[in-house]
């Protein structure tokens, strides 16, 4: 019986890394990153136990890409609620609090977004959030909803405070909404009291361009481009002013308690002068050194998050070749002189 569940689950994943975007002529001339795998295992289903950190002294560019589970159109019952079960912070974190101040800073045909104030967060970064010639300081969460039939739906989020996001793909014809999973960081990722953080100064959004232009403690910036969003998968195009050097340029974080409970349950990386996916769980997963592209994911359902997506990096770039359509984040953005996660 084993041994039919791995041929099963090598198949299936076959499936899934035939379907990533990274089969165009240009994947020969991507970059090798360092992937380090920092999970730890736990019982609590409700804490990022899953941590993976992507480091090069070169890398200006690179892709991030949110796609529906290989088997969302095959659920029944989905699962949003979270799951306390061996989580020590039970109490803390279902106690009541009051509903955080909740204001639209920005509205179009098309999309909107919407900033969170809370009582507290766990950290308070000061970084500042603009919009056109708006300035808001003080916001911990930012949701970007986009226009779907009868209604709109969340598709990205950040808080920046300490950086985190969390994207996802439109829902499926029928079914709305899907569950948000994974989180990922972008930008010179540091420690704050053992949670990896990204220190954000500023960020920019510019809705004609769907782009966010993140200015860091550091002075260096990143421009994060909405390139694709669809019923299948959600794109993301990065590109750094410059190399960060002596830290993580990204990390992705998840959750893993056992197959049946978890937002992540397997790697695959692809490696500068390999012939195939190097293909593990994500327990297992020993890291990689010259990584041109990585997905982490879900093959088999899981009872946490159920239909929340697969996520994969890719099309790491020194800067040979660039991107459609984005601009030299060195610059600053015409407003730039107006006046999470992690807490699991």
């Amino acid at each position: 019986m084993r041994v039919s569940f791995d041929l099963a689950c090598s198949f299936v994943l076959a499936l899934v890394l035939a379907s990533l975007p990274i089969r165009d002529a240009r994947a020969a001339e991507s970059l090798g990153v360092t992937v380090e795998n920092k999970s730890e295992a736990v019982l609590c289903a409700e804490k990022d136990n899953v941590t993976l950190t992507f480091a090069s002294t070169a890398l200006t560019q690179f892709r991030i890409e949110a796609a529906h589970p290989t088997y969302i159109n095959a659920i029944t019952a989905d699962s949003f609620e979270p799951d306390w079960t061996q989580c020590a912070f039970k109490n803390e974190a279902t106690a009541p609090a009051r509903p955080p101040q909740r204001t639209t800073i920005y509205e179009d045909i098309d999309l909107w977004v919407v900033a969170h104030r809370y009582d507290s967060f766990w950290r308070d970064a000061g970084a500042r959030v603009v919009i056109g010639d708006k300035s808001y300081d003080g916001i911990q969460l930012l949701q970007l909803w986009v226009i779907r039939p009868m209604g709109g739906e969340e598709v990205l989020v950040l808080y920046p405070q300490d950086g985190y996001w969390r994207m996802r793909p439109k829902a499926p014809a029928g079914r709305a909404p899907t569950a948000f999973g994974s989180s990922f960081l972008i930008g010179p990722v540091a420690q704050d009291n053992g949670r990896p953080v990204v220190d954000i100064k500023e960020v920019d959004f510019d809705p004609g361009a769907r782009t966010f232009t993140l200015t860091y403690q550091d002075g260096n910036r990143a421009q994060v481009a909405l390139a694709l969003l669809n019923q299948e998968r959600h794109r993301l195009k990065v590109t750094f002013a410059k190399p960060i050097h002596g830290q993580p340029f990204a990390a992705l974080r998840s959750m893993y308690v056992t197959r049946f409970n978890n937002d992540v349950a397997d790697i695959a990386v692809l490696e500068q002068g390999k012939a195939g996916w190097l293909e593990s769980p994500i327990m297992d997963f020993k890291g990689a050194s010259k990584a041109t592209a990585m997905w982490a994911g879900r093959i088999a359902v899981s009872r946490h998050n159920t239909s929340s997506p697969d996520m994969s990096f890719d099309a790491f770039s020194d800067g040979t070749f660039k991107p459609d359509g984005l601009r030299n984040p060195s610059r600053s953005p015409p407003s730039a002189s107006a006046a999470s996660p992690a807490q699991k």
